[in-house]
Parts: structure tokens; sequence; C-alpha cells
């Protein structure tokens, strides 16, 4: 900090800090540490970078995206402790294998951290700018902040004198000028293998550019670990699969209460075959823990499931525990008005949960009176709910999905 001001009042030219979080060494998808004790570790980092004189937060390297959300969500209460409200900036690391370390395409890390509220994501690490290319076209198409490109000085090779980074300043600043042009960034620089060389040319290169604007198409929807689900489905209607549901599966139901862990993935893994595109994930029992039940298989299906899951839930403590195992983007189900919408309300406390984790909403038209019986009755719910979601919470209206709960005439319900 105390640099950087130096440079700025003898240069005229304002230089700025960021204070950068890196991944660690625990991966809480794989089960190296909890969720939670990871977050508030962020936390700790995030005040102690703010202390410092940090302009912006960056979390940057990361490999896990579960780990990736416990850092911004550490950051966020950090700003929230402190009375700040410093840019943030989240940068994955994606391998030669075109995936995060656990997996994860470009496009489920797009999916499942821009709803977190981040201020800017990106790349860096891991690989050359050559690599990163076609990750960077992905995120200028469709995310709706902007891009970051932080790229090694190529792929290392390995010699006698240890690895050899061997793209040259000139070729590195090449790069980093196609991408401005191309991709719209607006934040570029250097990781592993680059000097103050390679910085200084990049500096000269892109100084005067104004990057194009974009026009960038979101595509809403959920997110695995590994892939992003559109909520609109090309060539059919979107199927959520519901036999990992304890209230709905006899079969599930009993494997659960037996503690038959790998019976119930299977079962998940049967719908995917099938051809579901999400999953209903639902451990509501009468007696049982349910919370420790969702975090037992909300933690299996994160890495056994290649598709998003549907928290499904009354309790707001489960879906919760659910949230902190999913390294993707989940949608929770549900919210409606039975109990109102003060402060204290389930719509409330699963609409903050929903805001803070990113998570999509699955909305159903029941009101203070009771579920809507008339189409005009479930309509004007369904209007105050979008209006709510996105009015009070910053919710995207792409993110909601009504549930008019419009029953078959076998119900025999008039």
């Amino acid at each position: 900090r105390e640099v950087a001001d130096e440079f700025t009042a003898s240069t005229g030219r304002q230089r700025w800090v960021l204070g950068s979080m890196g991944p660690g060494t625990k991966l809480p998808t794989l089960g190296h540490a909890p969720y939670t004790v990871l977050r508030d570790a962020y936390q700790r980092n995030a005040e102690g970078l703010i202390a410092g004189g940090a302009d912006a937060l960056l979390v940057e390297t990361t490999q896990d995206l579960l780990q990736t959300k416990a850092a911004v969500l550490g950051a966020r209460r950090a700003m929230q402790a402190t009375g700040t409200g410093l840019p943030l900036i989240c940068s994955v690391t994606v391998e030669t294998t075109g995936t995060m370390l656990l997996g994860s395409e470009i496009g489920a890390a797009l999916t499942a951290l821009e709803p977190l509220g981040i201020d800017m994501i990106g790349l860096n690490c891991a690989t050359g700018p050559a690599e990163m290319s076609e990750h960077l076209r992905h995120l200028s198409r469709h995310s709706r902040v902007p891009i970051s490109c932080m790229p090694n000085a190529g792929l290392p090779v390995l010699t006698k004198d240890g690895a050899h980074y061997p793209l040259t300043p000139a070729e590195l600043a090449d790069a980093q000028e196609q991408f401005v042009a191309d991709y719209g960034l607006s934040l570029v620089g250097g990781c592993c293998g680059t000097t103050p060389e390679h910085m200084r040319r990049i500096v000269e290169r892109v100084r005067d550019l104004t990057p194009p604007a974009r026009e960038p198409r979101p595509e809403p929807g959920a997110a695995s670990l590994y892939q992003t689900v559109p909520f609109r489905q090309d060539t059919s209607y979107m199927a959520i699969g519901e036999r990992t549901n304890a209230n709905g599966s006899k079969k599930f139901r009993e494997a659960m209460l037996e503690g038959r862990w790998d019976d119930c993935v299977e079962m998940a893994r049967d719908q995917i075959r099938e051809g579901a595109h999400m999953l209903d994930l639902c451990v509501d029992y009468v007696g049982r823990d349910g919370v420790a039940d969702m975090a037992e298989l909300a933690g299996r299906f994160a890495t056994a499931s290649t598709l998003p899951i549907v928290l499904d839930s009354t309790e707001v403590d489960v879906l919760r525990a659910g949230l902190e195992k999913l390294g993707g983007r989940a949608v929770i189900n549900s919210v409606n008005y039975e109990d109102g919408d003060g402060p204290d309300s389930r719509f409330a406390k699963v609409a903050g949960l929903a805001r803070e984790h990113g998570a999509a909403l699955m909305a159903l038209t029941i009101d203070e009176e009771g579920q809507a019986r008339s189409a005009e009755h479930k309509v004007a719910i369904a209007e105050r709910i979008i209006d709510d979601l996105t009015g009070n919470w910053g919710i995207h209206e792409s993110d909601i999905l009504i549930d008019t709960l419009t029953f078959t005439i076998c119900t025999g319900q008039e």
C-alpha cells in the first residue's frame, strides 16, 4: 500500500492494490475441510487485507468451485463486518484438460459464481494465453460482469535447470492486446513465469486501448460441479428427476433410512442415464436429522452427479446444509407466502439464503390465504413473488421458476 501510494504521488498516475486470496491446500468438495471453516478463514483473511488498505479483493487460482464460493462469501462477510464495499474479483484456474482441477467447465464456473454478486470474473495460472482463448470467448459471450485474464508466460518446459516459461514479453503482450480487442477484457496481467519486463510490455501495449463494448447473452440455468444446464431446453421440456425424494420414492427413502448411501447415489445416476436435466433431492422425513441426511447426500451427489441439484425441503437449515456441500449452482424448492413475507418468515429466510449462495428459486403460488385455486389468483401471487424477489432480494427474474401447482384431474379435487 505504501509503495503504491509513493508511485501515485510521484507519477500522478493512480496505483491500485489488489488483496489476493489464493486457493489454499484444502478442497472442500473432496472433504479436505468443512465449507464453514474455510469461509470463516477467508473472512479473517479478507479483513486483514481490508485493514491493510487493499483497493479490491481478488479470489484467484481457484480449483474447486465450493472453495471459490467459500472465499467469496467470506470476503462478503468481511466487507459487511468492516463497513466497506470493495470490488470483488474472482479468477478461476482452467487446466490443460479444458476444465478446472475437479472437472468444472468454464460455463459451470460462470453459472455458479456470477450470481454471488462478484464484480469481475476471469482466468489465471495453469496455462499460457493460447490455452485460455476459448474459455475467454465463452465468458465474453455470456458474462454480465467484466472479464480479467492473467496467464502464465506459456506452458512450462522442463529443463535440467528447472521449469522454463517460453513466452517472451512481446509475445505475451501480443496475446493480451488481442484478447482486449477480441473479448473486451477489462483487467490484464500475468501469472507464473512472468517478469517485470513482461508486465512493462503489457502495460505499454494496452495502456491506451479502449475495450470494445460487449453485448453478453446470459444463459439462465443451474450447474453441477461439472457443467451448466440451461433452464430453457432447445429440444425438450426441462425434466427434474424426482426419484431421489424421500417423500416420493419408497425405494430411496428406505435406502436413506438404512444408510445405504451408495444405493441412493445409484438412483441418482439412473435418472441421469434416463435423461433428466436436474435432480430433486429431498430428505425430509419425520424423526430424521434432516441436516445430517442432507449434508451426507448432497456431499455425495456433488461429485457423483453431473446434473444440478434441486434442494427440496421445508426446513431452512436443511437447505443450508445442502448449499454448503454443492460447488455448482443449486435450485431451492421452494418459496411461498404461506406464513407471510415479514423479516422472520420462511420466505425471507429462504430468499436470503438463495441470495447469499447464488441459488435459483422455485416459487409456489401459495399466499396467506392458502393455495390459489383460480388462474387469476395464481398469476397474482406469481407476480407478487417475482416483484418481491427481484425488487427486494436482487434475484434476476430469469432465475425464478414458478410452480403453479396444477394438479391432474385424477386427484379427484374439484
